[in-house]
């Protein structure tokens, strides 16, 4: 391909071709000022660009393609501070990280629905004596507050120690009425608030009582591959990349074994955001 000379002016669509932006991205930019081209003819009223331009368009390009709002591209694009623009990047995957929080909720609860294992509506708890039924009530309203919190972009430090504290309420009620397999699910997203706080040690501590709670059940499928999975994200946390690369690898060969769609997805979607 023929190299334009850095002095020449790239007309707008072997610049859109180059940058990897579309025309309209380009002319919507302008309007912005967020890329202004080189220059505008006044009679055609043609856009055309400098070499030089590339690489601030690429950049646009690459940080659009992770949905970084307009705004924020324009601050990474303002700054020479690689500690600024790492603080934007990190501001923007706590979003990123919260909506998957979130979506990952609304997939399992939607797995519930369509095989009826919940009601359609919902009943808030309210403050009944705390027989058996009032505990499963407990465990399933704490277990979905986590990831209420969990989907929270800029949580404060009180809402850090009451994520900690619900899943171990959670966990707790779960260890009152529940069966091993919300025992295990239970641990699981203990370890998982661990993780998502960075804090290695306790996330490493629950995921293996989640793995030993599966594997002393013979509970397997989905729920070997989640302990796996849970394993391989307290791992990264921890600082050991060789530990989690296995886990990892253990959690895609567990989910092979799963048949049910809705399960696989779910799991699929958790090792999918493994910090590996």
């Amino acid at each position: 391909m023929d190299q334009p000379a850095r002095d020449d002016l790239l007309p707008i669509g072997r610049f859109a071709r180059l940058s990897g932006l579309s025309i309209g991205a380009l002319r919507h930019y302008d309007e912005l000022d967020l890329l202004r081209p080189a220059r505008i003819d006044p009679e055609t009223g043609y856009r055309s660009y400098r070499w030089t331009q590339l690489d601030p368009a690429r950049t646009i390009a690459r940080l659009r393609e992770l949905e970084l709002p307009l705004d924020s591209i324009r601050e990474v694009l303002a700054t020479d501070d690689p500690e600024r623009r790492a603080t934007i990047l990190a501001t923007h995957r706590a979003r990123v990280e919260a909506r998957t929080h979130r979506l990952q909720r609304v997939l399992h609860h939607l797995a519930q629905l369509t095989r009826r294992k919940e009601p359609t509506m919902s009943t808030p708890p309210g403050r009944p004596e705390v027989d058996d039924a009032t505990r499963r009530s407990l465990a399933v309203g704490l277990f979905n507050h986590v990831w209420s919190l969990l989907e929270t972009a800029d949580r404060t430090p009180a809402q850090d120690d009451e994520l900690v504290h619900a899943a171990h309420a959670s966990r707790y009620h779960w260890g009152e009425v529940g069966d091993a397999s919300n025992l295990a699910i239970g641990e699981w997203q203990v370890s998982r608030v661990y993780a998502t706080l960075g804090r290695g040690e306790p996330a490493l501590h629950h995921a293996r009582r989640c793995l030993a709670i599966v594997e002393g059940h013979g509970l397997g499928g989905w729920r070997l591959a989640s302990a796996y999975e849970a394993l391989a994200r307290a791992s990264a946390v921890a600082g050991d990349r060789d530990a989690a690369t296995r886990w990892k690898s253990l959690a895609e060969q567990a989910l092979e074994a799963v048949d049910e769609a809705d399960d696989r997805e779910i799991v699929e979607q958790d090792i999918a955001t493994l910090p590996v």
